[in-house]
């Protein structure tokens, strides 16, 4: 769907690449420059497959590598070359050390007014913190998730994947895709600004309009604390469940299930409200009866009356799904004689999923190949390139 648009991504570590692998599933044409020593995921693990980093496989696919240093002269240049054909450009630098580099936004659009220029920070392109270094764990700090997650008396918990980094990946990737559109009427680009805090803020909005409008403040509680009065685990006689009474009608059908249609008919259990206030003693009812059972005695039993339930999968669980398989969610590239698996999108279109056209690229795999196909570049001019620093003299 976005073939014809080309990407220069120019991130490292998460947020950036994975927004740039997203536009490139979705079918642009993404060229990945990296400074001579690669992406900082390169180098994260173990583990890895062969000598490859599986964090850094993970979210560079559809992409081609061009090593180029613009720190120098000539590497600007040959930069700002590349900026010069391409419709969008994804940074994860902060915007006082991209002015200093000559990779701002006002810099690059002046080069090309259709530009869309994608910035991903930890705190925005301004204001105090517009300087400060961040990762999804520092982002997930000030965000208040941590706050809010992990058991009622232990410590604050980081969730288990880089959600802060994901979140704003996606939210550039969608936000600039909404400015290409836009420049259909207008003709020119703009300038997306993505901050890793203000985005996993954004995903605690249900919790935090709450306090905004109550004044109540959200405290651990080991998930049990939700606006739904039974919406939580529970243990069964072997494997724990998840269950989310959501509704007065789910409510009533769970019962019934159970066989105690009356406790569930109760009075004082009419409204979700009510049954908000007694839940200490609703849990402890449906936890004594779940474990009677197996978790799959339940399951089966809630899957028929359709009451919303389901296991707590491990990640192997997870890779093993075969609905999940079914859906295209997990497949394997083939290179240099190996598969690199992947993860896809999840998303279907015109009931497909997508594939990628291309594996995770070396460290400057397509450099020659995209300074002569792409900018017209000679052997002399590649040479001087390189002679001068610009480029890494061990590409292809």
């Amino acid at each position: 769907m976005l073939k014809g648009i080309r990407v220069l991504d120019l991130s490292t570590s998460i947020a950036g690449p994975y927004s740039a692998m997203l536009l490139g599933d979705m079918g642009a044409d993404v060229i990945k420059v990296e400074r001579p020593g690669g992406d900082d995921a390169r180098a994260w693990g173990p583990p890895f497959l062969d000598d490859q980093s599986l964090w850094f496989l993970s979210v560079n696919r559809n992409k081609r590598s061009v090593v180029l240093d613009y720190a120098t002269p000539e590497g600007l240049v040959a930069l700002r070359d590349l900026v010069s054909c391409c419709d969008v450009m994804i940074v994860n630098t902060p915007a006082p050390v991209a002015r200093k580099l000559g990779i701002d936004a006002d810099a690059l659009r002046a080069l090309n007014p259709r530009l869309v220029y994608a910035s991903i920070t930890g705190f925005g392109m301004e204001g105090e913190r517009a300087d400060w270094p961040c990762y999804d764990l520092i982002a997930e700090g000030y965000s208040g998730i941590m706050d809010i997650t992990g058991e009622m008396t232990g410590e604050p918990q980081k969730i288990g994947a880089p959600a802060a980094d994901m979140l704003a990946g996606q939210d550039a990737a969608f936000a600039a895709t909404a400015a290409l559109l836009r420049r259909m009427s207008t003709g020119t680009g703009g300038c997306v600004d993505v901050a890793l805090v203000d985005s996993m803020v954004r995903f605690l909005a249900c919790r935090v309009v709450p306090h905004l409008g109550s004044g109540e403040v959200p405290r651990r509680s080991g998930g049990k604390d939700s606006v739904i009065a039974i919406y939580q685990s529970f243990q069964t006689a072997d494997h724990p469940i998840t269950l989310g009474l959501g509704n007065d009608k789910i409510w009533g059908r769970f019962w019934q299930v159970l066989g105690k249609p009356e406790f569930g008919g109760s009075q004082r259990f009419s409204t979700n409200a009510e049954r908000r206030e007694a839940r200490p003693e609703i849990v402890a009812a449906i936890q004594e009866m779940l474990l009677t059972q197996t978790r799959a005695h339940w399951l089966s039993l809630f899957r028929r009356a359709r009451i919303p339930a389901g296991p707590i999968n491990r990640i192997d669980e997870v890779a093993a799904d075969p609905e999940l398989q079914q859906r295209g969610l997990f497949y394997s590239l083939r290179s240099e004689g190996r598969l690199i698996p992947q993860v896809g999108t999840g998303i279907r279109v015109d009931d497909e999923a997508n594939f990628a056209r291309l594996p995770p690229p070396r460290l400057g795999e397509h450099t020659d190949e995209i300074l002569r196909a792409l900018l017209g570049y000679d052997d002399r001019q590649i040479a001087a390139l390189r002679s001068g620093n610009g480029t890494e003299g061990g590409t292809r």
